[in-house]
């Protein structure tokens, strides 16, 4: 009984924070980003662009395997979940199912984490590089 209501607990944690850092990260996303510092920056004006092209490519083609990877491990998980006859084996696939949620919740929020705090640090690359994923 004890341990059901440690996890019930340790879930209700773990959404508290992934909520708090969700909504921090939105905040400071749309108050601390200053697009007009683009323009002034000697590391954005390249002619071609290729490597801010590149980088902003990059972190949309990692974090989008990171979702999909998700997915698939999301999928796989519950239907081995479906499939298993033991307490162990079952908690063991919902620990690996949040695992792999916590990763993919840091790939989709290092972009934007980026791209905030670098503005704020006046890092160049961060001020023309846009690492939102989507």
């Amino acid at each position: 009984m004890a341990n059901a209501s440690n996890r019930a607990i340790d879930r209700l944690s773990v959404v508290r924070t992934m909520t708090v850092l969700c909504s921090t990260v939105a905040v400071l996303t749309v108050l601390a980003v200053d697009p007009a510092l683009a323009q002034t920056n000697p590391v954005c004006q390249e002619g071609s662009e290729t490597l801010v092209n590149m980088i902003e490519g990059f972190v949309q083609l990692t974090t989008g395997l990171g979702v999909m990877g998700l997915l698939i491990v999301w999928q796989a998980d519950s239907l081995m979940e479906m499939f298993t006859m033991s307490r162990d084996q079952q908690t063991a696939f919902k620990r690996h199912k949040f695992k792999a949620l916590k990763s993919a919740t840091v790939l989709v929020l290092l972009g934007p984490l980026f791209t905030v705090m670098g503005s704020m640090m006046d890092l160049p690359i961060a001020q023309c590089v846009d690492l939102t994923p989507f």
